[in-house]
Parts: structure tokens; C-alpha cells; sequence
């Protein structure tokens, strides 16, 4: 029951882009499903996905995502402890869980199913109840929108996220440039109750005054981890061990392409390890 519960969080996360919802839309299920008369139920595993994806479909359409401070984005989670409860191979990336808010919950579910989790356009038919074709289409139209993006990891030669983080430290704008893409972008989260210094900015000279901005007016006295978060690099920025700011890195070529700046309370403290 574990390895299936691992399977319907990461079912779930992957649909919502929140850990605490994602936990509480499977314990709905569950419980439900414990009081349930089963003498219909021919597989109980089949039944549960079934119940979660949609479940959690019907969240994400009823629940518009926005934020007062800066650009809404997905609750971060930590993929790279064995203690993680998300399954982490089908674990969407940070990048494309942002990118996934481009798409309708139906789209995103049946990508989700085809691409994370290998599902067949039979299988997927049948878990949504919907048709075959209707399946393909939906599938085609979210790889049309995510611009053929693929939900497996693809192998890219990552940044020295250390060079980074000691560029922002001494102020080194030339090492900076060469860290980065031309086209960067960043954007920040603070939720309804941290005011961002901007919500997005594009372009190296914009990105590189805002960066060596945020940090030396908000984090110079702070401790600092790199890690992995949703399979991607990441900084995280600790104030007398309270995490503050979270700092995800989507790098393509062996320099940074974009830079997700979560520093929502809320989604911080649900940052599950």
C-alpha cells in the first residue's frame, strides 16, 4: 500500500503542483474509498488512480491559481532524499511544472499519464473515461502547448552552481554573464504575504542587477545549501534555519536559462525532503 499511496501523491502533485493538496485530495480518496462498498471494484489499485487523477482534476479546474506578490508558482518539492514520498523518476521537473500551468487539467492529466508514466492512449481512455481519440487529441494539443517540451529528463550539461552563488557573493558580473543565457528569465513567488522585488525580468542585465539586488539587501547574512528540487538544481537560503527563499535553476547547454524564485511561506514550509 506504500509504493501505491507514493504512486497516487505523485499522480496528484503532478496535476495540482501543490504537496499539501496533493496529500489531502489522496486521504480524501482513501477514506472515501475505505467506507466504499467494493463488491464492484474488480482492481483496487485501478480504482484508486482512477478516483485521484480525477479528483484531482476537479480541484485544479475549481481552484484558479494567483498570487498577490509576483508570478503564482508550483509548490516546490525535494526529490533528492530517499525519504521523498513522491516517487522521483515520475516527478515532473520544476520547469516543466511551470510550463504545465499553460494547459487545461484534462490536457495536463492525459500528458502526465503518456509521458510520466507510460500509460497507453487505451489505458489513459480508460482511467479518464473518455475516447481513444479523444485521448491523442488532448495529448497532441498539450505537446503542441508545452512546445514538444518532454516530461523525461533529458541530459544537459548542468551549471557550477557554486560559481554562481560566489559571483552573486563578490559582485562578479563578468563570471555572471558567462553563467547565463542571453534570454534568461526569472521569476519570483511571494504568495499573499511577501512583497517581490518584481514578479520577471528578462535578459542578462536585468537579471544580474536584480540578482546581486535580492541578494545583498536580503540574503548576504544568510546560510545557503545547494540542492536538487524537482530534479533540478536549486539554492536554498536558510535564516536562522528557517528556509526564506528557495532558488530553483532550469540550465540548458551549461548555462541558466531560467531562474524560479519561490519565496512564498506557505510553499516553503511544505518543502518535503
Amino acid at each position: 500500500m506504500d509504493q501505491l499511496y507514493k504512486k497516487l501523491l505523485t499522480f496528484s502533485y503532478n496535476i495540482v503542483g501543490s504537496y499539501h493538496d496533493a496529500e489531502d485530495l489522496v486521504q480524501d480518496i482513501i477514506e472515501k474509498y475505505i467506507i466504499t462498498d467494493k463488491s464492484h471494484i474488480r482492481n483496487e489499485a485501478n480504482y484508486l488512480i482512477r478516483s485521484v487523477i480525477n479528483h484531482s482534476i476537479n480541484f485544479k479546474e475549481r481552484n484558479k491559481r494567483n498570487t498577490q506578490f509576483g508570478t503564482w508558482l508550483p509548490e516546490p518539492a525535494a526529490t533528492g532524499s530517499p525519504e521523498s514520498k513522491l516517487i522521483k523518476e515520475n516527478t515532473a521537473s520544476y520547469s516543466l511544472l511551470v510550463l504545465m500551468e499553460r494547459l487545461t487539467a484534462k490536457e495536463r492529466s492525459v500528458f502526465i499519464l503518456k509521458e510520466g508514466f507510460d500509460y497507453s492512449h487505451e489505458e489513459i481512455a480508460q482511467v479518464l473515461e473518455i475516447s481513444y481519440d479523444n485521448s491523442r487529441q488532448l495529448f497532441s494539443r498539450a505537446k503542441k502547448s508545452l512546445n514538444q517540451r518532454s516530461f523525461k529528463k533529458t541530459e544537459s550539461a548542468a551549471v557550477n552552481l557554486q560559481q554562481y552563488i560566489d559571483a552573486i557573493i563578490n559582485g562578479n558580473v563578468k563570471h555572471l554573464e558567462q553563467l547565463l543565457m542571453d534570454d534568461i528569465r526569472v521569476f519570483a513567488d511571494g504568495g499573499n504575504k511577501i512583497r517581490v522585488v518584481k514578479d520577471f525580468v528578462m535578459g542578462k542585465e536585468d537579471t544580474i542587477n536584480l540578482m546581486l539586488f535580492v541578494y545583498n539587501s536580503f540574503l548576504s547574512h544568510c546560510r545557503y545549501e545547494i540542492t536538487i528540487v524537482n530534479g533540478e538544481q536549486a539554492i536554498c537560503f536558510y535564516r536562522r534555519d528557517k528556509l526564506i527563499n528557495c532558488q530553483v535553476f532550469h540550465s540548458f547547454e551549461g548555462r541558466v536559462a531560467e531562474i524560479y524564485a519561490i519565496v512564498d511561506p506557505a510553499k516553503l514550509n511544505n518543502l518535503h525532503s
